[in-house]
């Protein structure tokens, strides 16, 4: 039989295990925000550069699914599969935590990792119909 314990009636130092306990889940999803935002920026740059080049005239324009295109929309969707599992991840931490204790914040985290995957999605989106 599980209880849900409101926070006013923890010991101190079970209030501070729980914080520790939310703000090390806080920190964990931001690493993976750095991560995606790190692999969305980084295929976006190949593609634009490359796209340069090419409007240069110094590089020439690859068709096929493996080119900087391709690579750019592969780099992306790693990088927003990846913040989307680890939101998924996050959220089922938080939920956990609410279940046995009443009181746990909403996570900043999640509102940012919210903004990063709808700048990413906007970014996949530009790649596709780019040509």
């Amino acid at each position: 039989m599980s209880t849900t314990v409101t926070s006013s009636a923890l010991p101190d130092a079970t209030k501070l295990a729980l914080d520790r306990t939310r703000l090390a889940h806080e920190r964990t999803l931001m690493a993976w925000i750095r991560t995606a935002t790190s692999l969305i920026t980084f295929g976006f740059t190949i593609y634009k550069f490359f796209q340069y080049l090419v409007e240069k005239g110094q590089g020439e324009k690859h068709d096929g699914l493996i080119g900087p295109r391709g690579y750019g929309l592969f780099m992306i969707g790693i990088g927003l599969l990846a913040l989307l599992l680890a939101t998924i991840s996050h959220r089922r931490d938080m939920q956990a935590l609410r279940h046995q204790y009443v009181h746990v914040p909403y996570s900043l985290a999640a509102v940012l990792a919210a903004v990063i995957s709808l700048l990413g999605i906007f970014a996949f989106i530009v790649v596709i119909f780019r040509q």
